[in-house]
């Protein structure tokens, strides 16, 4: 029996390192022990930005975005304890962490609600721990913590609001940062409901709507309504109310902005760029260029 016993203690670690994402085109990945162990069905067929990717993926196929998943964990230690937390370089233009460090940089912010991978919800005060935990971060489901990415955040002034089930509660989250008395905090959010709730009780913060593709038409209603933010993706119901943005920021996959506050961090960033910027007047959306297919 007491063999049996120690067996079932290390089949529930492994359990317990599991990590699901929905990348690409909101495809559900599962990857345990550093291993890439399942793979879904992606909702697109096109995305200019998977194609920019260091793995790009022109196929979405299953086979294509396990091979870009697993470049992710080479690379950067994605969902293992290798995990870097810390980064200074831009992925896309106007990625939520690009947009979210320079307004820190900038002196918007002083911190920003992330979840990570192996930690679950963040603070993060500094440009690099924003970009280093958002700039190559998917859609992140669920974790399970990671004792090594734990430590590495909180070495480099992060904070981690559930070190021992890494769960992902963005609204506690938030509270936490005031607790700690940041008041110029900005707020990731993938549900619409977690929007509403930290504008409610937070009405000064900065909500950032991410990972939108295939929110229902009642979501991104929400998220129109209570977000400074919102990353279009893939979403068709986005695009359609974005009429109600002050600024749009890109065209394929466009960032709108709802406030003041979401106006300014999109200005900041343009105004700390040295890439060129085209800036008009127009109607919003404005489209150009190719977009992820079909919109969902």
């Amino acid at each position: 029996m007491a063999e049996r016993k120690n067996t079932d203690r290390t089949e529930d670690r492994e359990i317990r390192d599991e990590h699901i994402v929905e990348a690409i085109g909101k495809t559900r990945v599962v990857i345990r022990n550093g291993r890439v162990v399942e793979v879904g069905d992606p909702c697109i067929t096109e995305c200019p930005l998977a194609r920019r990717f260091a793995v790009p993926v022109t196929e979405f196929t299953p086979e294509a975005i396990k091979a870009n998943i697993e470049n992710r964990i080479r690379s950067f230690g994605m969902c293992t304890g290798r995990r870097e937390v810390t980064d200074d370089r831009d992925f896309v233009g106007f990625g939520a962490s690009e947009l979210l460090s320079s307004a820190i940089r900038a002196g918007l912010l002083d911190a920003a609600v992330l979840a990570c991978d192996g930690a679950g919800t963040v603070i993060a005060p500094t440009p690099a721990l924003i970009q280093g935990i958002g700039g190559r971060m998917s859609g992140l489901v669920s974790t399970s913590p990671i004792p090594d990415v734990i430590r590495r955040i909180k070495s480099c002034g992060g904070y981690v609001i559930d070190p021992q089930g890494a769960g992902i509660d963005q609204v506690k989250g938030a509270d936490y940062a005031y607790n700690l008395g940041y008041r110029k905090v900005a707020v990731t959010v993938a549900d619409p409901a977690a929007a509403r709730e930290v504008r409610h009780l937070h009405p000064e913060a900065v909500i950032v709507a991410v990972h939108t593709t295939g929110i229902s038409r009642e979501g991104a209603e929400t998220l129109v309504t209570h977000a400074d933010l919102v990353t279009a993706c893939a979403s068709r119901h986005l695009r359609e109310l974005a009429a109600s943005a002050i600024i749009q920021a890109g065209t394929g996959i466009p960032v709108f902005g709802f406030t003041r506050a979401g106006k300014e961090i999109i200005l900041a960033k343009v105004k700390e760029t040295n890439a060129p910027v085209v800036v008009k007047f127009d109607r919003i959306p404005a489209s150009g260029g190719s977009c992820p297919e079909p919109l969902q």
